[in-house]
């Protein structure tokens, strides 16, 4: 009786020390860590089709088995399929990957524009497309500044904007202040460099990764107490790789999101790659917007000084 449904009890087993030890997963080989990392939150899937199979096997032990891959994932994860949006807030942001090839940009700027943010970053513009988005962004936005593929839009005055170099050889990084009322703050906007799953090479991530340690040491030279990092990280809060960027700063959707926040791939996200980041200011809501003409979502935040 007790071997009835074993191979479910060790698969489930099998499961939670995956999530558990994730952290120990080397990347010496294809960066598998990393990899398994960036989609960790899927592997709550696992559990009810392994609860299933428990169940067709008619094995009480198989379920309770089940039960510590389910455990180990609510800890994990939990916490973030509520919505802990709360009301107000002294600043709305938005950033949102715009898609270098996006058949509509006037449209995608109206879209972001439409949100009523206070501030608006935008990732992977185009160079010919950069005066189709100051033109559309205008009259919502007075202030604005663009430093290679990355730009900041905002209603308050934004003064000290320089790029960030992140070891790329072109500008997909960049650093101003924004004036607010309630004080200024350093506002960082950032494409950190894609990454690609090869079958010869596993998941290729040198290159954001050099990249990833260069912003974190930016980050971390910054004498604004308040700092808001805003852009496509092409990584996720769980993935290792970023830590000189996440050890030191607060996700938005961690600390106060509705739901996972998903924001790539638009058509059916399966990861949150967009980063909204925050040190020195308190988070109160967090959520993704509709979607545009890019291959991205829109996310937003509200914070408090």
């Amino acid at each position: 009786m007790w071997r009835r449904g074993a191979f479910v009890s060790l698969s489930a087993i099998l499961l939670a020390l995956l999530m558990v030890l994730h952290r120990h997963i080397p990347n010496d080989i294809g960066n598998l860590g990393s990899l398994i990392e960036t989609f960790l939150p899927w592997f709550g899937l696992l559990v009810p089709l392994l609860a299933g199979l428990a169940v067709l096997r008619r094995s009480a032990n198989a379920l309770i088995a089940v039960l510590i891959p389910a455990v180990v994932w609510l800890n994990l994860f939990g916490g973030l399929v509520t919505d802990k949006n709360g009301p107000g807030g002294d600043l709305m942001v938005v950033s949102h990957n715009v898609n270098a090839d996006n058949p509509d940009p006037e449209g995608t700027a109206s879209a972001v524009a439409a949100s009523k943010a206070d501030v608006v970053a935008l990732v992977e513009l185009k160079p010919a497309m950069v005066p189709v988005y100051e033109r559309a962004l205008a009259d919502a936005y007075p202030y604005h500044s663009v430093r290679g593929t990355v730009g900041l839009w905002s209603r308050y005055p934004v003064d000290d904007s320089r790029p960030v170099d992140i070891r790329l050889g072109w500008t997909r990084a960049m650093r101003a202040t924004v004036t607010a009322p309630q004080g200024p703050v350093a506002v960082y906007v950032a494409h950190l460099p894609s990454v690609r799953v090869k079958l010869h090479a596993g998941f290729t991530a040198n290159q954001r990764d050099r990249s990833a340690d260069q912003l974190g040491e930016a980050i971390a030279a910054e004498p604004n107490p308040r700092v808001i990092l805003l852009g496509d990280l092409n990584g996720t809060m769980n993935d290792r790789s970023l830590n000189a960027v996440t050890s030191q700063m607060r996700s938005t959707q961690g600390a106060a999101g509705d739901g996972m926040g998903f924001s790539w791939p638009a058509a059916f996200p399966m990861a949150r790659i967009d980063q909204i980041l925050v040190r020195g200011v308190e988070p109160v809501a967090s959520w993704s917007l509709p979607r545009t003409d890019s291959d991205h979502l829109p996310i937003a935040a509200r914070v408090t000084f």
